[in-house]
């Protein structure tokens, strides 16, 4: 797979935009950080040619950025290196207009490269395109779909906490769980329906919007797209349409892994498959999925890998406040057939569609790493053939103990200790991954709960 260059961002798209566009004021150049937040520029319609011809810089330590935006130096990408630039050029096909914007204003996705036009190696999606690309020598694209779970909350917090959102139609506020419930639908329509007809315009491939099992919970699913890459831009672009559409409808989402106690997490689910380079069939296709070699071996791998992915997978403390057998959130390594209490399934519905659907990460997650640590593990599992063990029939929490890391701190030691992800994502970037999310949980130990001053304060 040959990497992006400058030159690879034709200006006919931005001229083909424009001319389309007339009203278009400004355009937000985007990026996803580290922990899959947009970040960027907002510059005028005047200014876009010399973007597509020149880039824009932006500093390196954009890539060490903790969860609050403070730069963490441990990284080595801030003041050791005088905060430097990089410049970033546009990934092609991203140019869209802002449908919740009051002054027209058009978006660009961008990408970060060395001062030389190389990628730039701690640039999120340019550890998904390492992976990616040694899928080439075996022959294979890699075919990827998100399902993107979410809250709409109150813009009105209670006593610092979330609250589901008044229905505009009823004015009351959900209580009950209620998955798949039409009614549940209706009472937020306009809203919903504003985020499909964004995303279509936008050219997202959102297709469907369904009730999830928790008040005000809901899930946007993507299509499909033959691009890894790609289909990691969209969710990352369906994440701020999302937010911003429900935003001009005076209520807030959340993507936070657990947001409320006692109520289902925030997942992000993937589903692949492998497509044959030459013949364009999917290599996982079979009438009997237990028989196929290919599949089994897949999953062999990445389940093997799957404690050291977590990291990438359940990045933030949240994170593991989601897992739970109630919840449909799988703690140890397994696979099934149609079984929705493993962490991979295998939907079997056709036997030309058979592909792994990844169940683990949460909503929090930045897709790209999230991404290239199961398609590492789907390498890994291809090229030395790794056998998974039976797969599970029936409740998988009531067969299987816990074996996951359980918590952030044991994670980024899986991950930092992991001989065969480091094969895969640079040493470079495990390195800053983990300083960045150690100094968050160094900040978050060093601080005292409401609950600690409950139990405590006049206790003990």
């Amino acid at each position: 797979m040959t990497s992006v260059t400058p030159c690879a961002s034709s200006s006919s798209e931005m001229n083909d935009f424009l001319q389309a566009h007339p009203d278009t004021q400004y355009v937000d150049l985007l990026i996803s950080d580290m922990n899959g937040v947009v970040r960027g520029k907002r510059i005028e319609r005047a200014s876009l040619h010399k973007v597509y011809e020149k880039g824009i810089n932006l500093p390196a330590s954009l890539f060490a950025l903790d969860i609050n935006g403070s730069t963490v130096e441990s990284t080595g990408l801030g003041l050791d290196i005088g905060d430097a630039d990089r410049i970033c050029f546009p990934i092609p096909g991203t140019l869209s207009d802002e449908p919740w914007q009051k002054r027209p204003t058009a978006q660009l996705l961008m990408t970060m490269h060395e001062l030389d036009g190389q990628p730039f190696f701690a640039d999120p999606r340019e550890v998904l395109r390492q992976v990616v690309s040694k899928f080439d020598d075996l022959g294979l694209t890699i075919c990827a779909a998100f399902e993107l779970e979410f809250y709409l909350i109150d813009q009105d917090n209670l006593n610092g906490r979330p609250q589901p959102p008044r229905s505009p139609i009823s004015g009351k506020r959900p209580q009950s769980t209620q998955v798949y419930l039409i009614d549940d639908l209706d009472e937020y329509a306009d809203c919903l329906q504003d985020m499909l007809e964004a995303a279509k315009e936008q050219g997202l491939p959102a297709d469907a919007i369904v009730k999830e099992s928790a008040p005000a919970q809901f899930e946007v699913n993507l299509h499909h797209v033959a691009d890894p890459l790609k289909a990691c831009d969209y969710a990352i672009l369906l994440k701020r349409l999302i937010k911003n559409v429900a935003y001009d409808h005076e209520m807030d989402t959340t993507f936070m892994a657990k947001p409320y106690p006692g109520q289902a997490g925030n997942g992000l689910h993937v589903h692949i498959s492998l497509l044959d380079k030459k013949t364009g069939k999917n290599i996982f296709a079979s009438d009997d999925p237990l028989q196929s070699d290919t599949l089994r071996h897949a999953i062999g791998g990445v389940l093997e890998t799957m404690p050291a992915s977590m990291a990438f997978l359940c990045p933030n403390i949240n994170s593991y406040r989601r897992f739970g057998a109630q919840f449909y959130v799988p703690n140890a390594p397994s696979w099934g057939l149609d079984n929705r209490t493993v962490a991979v399934r295998v939907p079997t519905d056709s036997s030309e569609n058979v592909r792994l659907e990844h169940r683990v990460a949460g909503a929090d997650a930045n897709p790209y790493l999230m991404l290239a640590a199961i398609l590492a593990g789907v390498h890994h599992g291809l090229t030395n053939k790794v056998e998974p063990e039976a797969p599970i029939e029936g409740n998988s929490y009531e067969q299987l103990e816990q074996s996951l890391p359980n918590n952030l701190r044991d994670a980024l030691r899986a991950l930092d200790d992991s001989e065969v992800l480091n094969q895969y994502i640079s040493p470079d970037y495990i390195d800053i991954f983990v300083a960045c999310k150690e100094s968050e949980l160094a900040e978050f130990e060093v601080s005292i709960s409401d609950l600690e001053y409950n139990w405590y304060l006049h206790t003990v």
